[in-house]
């Protein structure tokens, strides 16, 4: 009795350790969030309400040319790495001059040499833009790219207030960053 219930005792500690090694391991693009205001996650001063919130992941350069090779210009590209990038509005906002209703949206964009596209489409929860249907779309609109003083190793988007109820969306990697105005 002894011997089976040690037995019993040791397969027991051998499926829990065979199941602690089955985790992942750490993403090579790891999901970050980008708010408007900037401090709003981290720093959240009495009152304050989040405007947009942008989950996404961020990948690296890793000596590679970006916009143009791994990133083609003029396809629809999902905004990061890994699941399409989701941009949240907590509040009606203006982007880039056009109405956004409060919501939740995916993110992409079709990079182009000097002109972005961004768009907001209402599918959710899909792995890059492999599934992306433009009859799903809400929002199209541009923006100029421009060219940073130094390349940026992981893509990045940040906010930046600009104004009484306005911003800017930043979206930057590699030699690349495009500025999306939001007014709120």
């Amino acid at each position: 009795m002894k011997k089976v219930i040690l037995l019993s005792f040791v397969l027991a500690l051998c499926t829990v350790i065979a199941q602690a090694q089955n985790f992942r391991k750490v993403d090579k693009s790891p999901l970050d969030y980008a708010y408007f205001p900037d401090h709003y996650a981290h720093d959240r001063k009495e009152g304050e309400k989040a405007i947009v919130r942008v989950t996404y992941s961020r990948p690296s350069k890793n000596d590679r040319e970006i916009f143009g090779k791994l990133v083609p210009y003029g396809k629809v590209w999902r905004t990061g790495a890994n699941e399409n990038t989701e941009i949240k509005f907590y509040q009606d906002v203006e982007l880039n001059g056009k109405k956004v209703k409060a919501g939740t949206y995916s993110l992409f964009t079709i990079p182009g040499e000097k002109e972005w596209t961004i768009i907001l489409n209402n599918e959710l929860d899909y792995w890059g833009a492999y599934k992306y249907n433009e009859k799903s779309d809400a929002l199209r609109v541009t923006a100029p790219a421009s060219t940073l003083n130094e390349p940026l190793e992981n893509f990045s988007i940040q906010f930046e207030a600009k104004g009484e109820k306005q911003a800017l969306m930043k979206l930057g990697w590699d030699k690349t960053v495009v500025e999306v105005p939001i007014k709120y």
